[in-house]
């Protein structure tokens, strides 16, 4: 039987990862890698593999989400490896494999690692208890126009807490959810500004982990037009009333 490790990439590149994570790389037979949640540093992967002597295996989420490739690696050895861009563990995906493993009778390791789901709140200063539940925002289609991310903010809002809003990416596109784009989606789903009005104060977390990591504060009409550079961005819509240093560590990132 063999031993499958969730080793998180965290948010940056190859270089924040620990000892024992680059152990479990080097010693497993295959390494596997997913970035259909989040995506790595341009060349993290292939300088992982040139490390190690062997390329690591990108798997797309059909892949992950069958389980077949992953459990047939841990059938020919006693090692295997899957790295995940932030924490492994963040993702349902990789819960649900966590279970196929047990159940073919092998075993798992969790190497975790920053995640996005409390990483984009700390780098703006605010309180990651006061988080309420995230919200995914996808990608619009015609007649497809939930309003549930509307009501999970608005929720999170009526009990004076944050809310992480998470932009879908297709990176097997190239397409990424900008800030801006994420933006314009709320306010077009919410004319009346009931949720989210033009003089909403919301915060954007730009590449957070990486070297050119950015912040941005300041009210909807202000930050719907700024750039906020390469992807990947992540809103914050901050609980309407803050703790003072909550709201000193925002003004650091305030655009007029």
């Amino acid at each position: 039987m063999g031993e499958l490790a969730f080793v998180g990439l965290g948010l940056g590149d190859e270089r924040g990862l620990s000892a024992v994570a680059w152990d479990a790389i080097a010693g497993a037979g295959d390494v596997f890698a997913e970035e259909y949640t989040a995506v790595a540093p341009g060349g993290t992967l292939d300088r992982i593999g040139a490390r190690r002597g062997r390329p690591v295996v990108r798997l797309g989420r059909a892949e992950v989400e069958a389980e077949r490739v992953v459990l047939e690696a841990l059938g020919r050895s006693d090692r295997v490896a899957l790295l995940v861009v932030g924490d492994p563990f963040a993702a349902t995906t990789h819960v649900a494999l966590r279970l196929a493993v047990e159940r073919a009778g092998h075993t798992w390791r969790y190497l975790p690692a920053a995640s996005i789901l409390t990483a984009a709140v700390g780098f703006l200063g605010l309180q990651p208890y006061r988080l309420g539940r995230p919200v995914s925002l996808p990608f619009p289609a015609p007649g497809f126009e939930p309003r549930s991310p509307l009501d999970r903010i608005r929720e999170n809002r009526e009990r004076n807490l944050h809310t992480l809003v998470l932009l879908d990416l297709r990176p097997e596109e190239g397409r990424f959810l900008t800030a801006i784009e994420g933006i314009a989606i709320l306010r077009e789903r919410d004319p009346e500004g009931i949720v989210v009005a033009e003089e909403t104060p919301i915060a954007v977390a730009a590449r957070v982990g990486r070297d050119d990591a950015a912040g941005y504060f300041g009210p909807v009409r202000v930050l719907r037009s700024v750039d906020f550079g390469a992807p990947m961005h992540a809103i914050v819509v901050p609980a309407p009333d803050l703790h003072f240093e909550e709201a000193a560590a925002l003004e650091r990132f305030r655009r007029a």
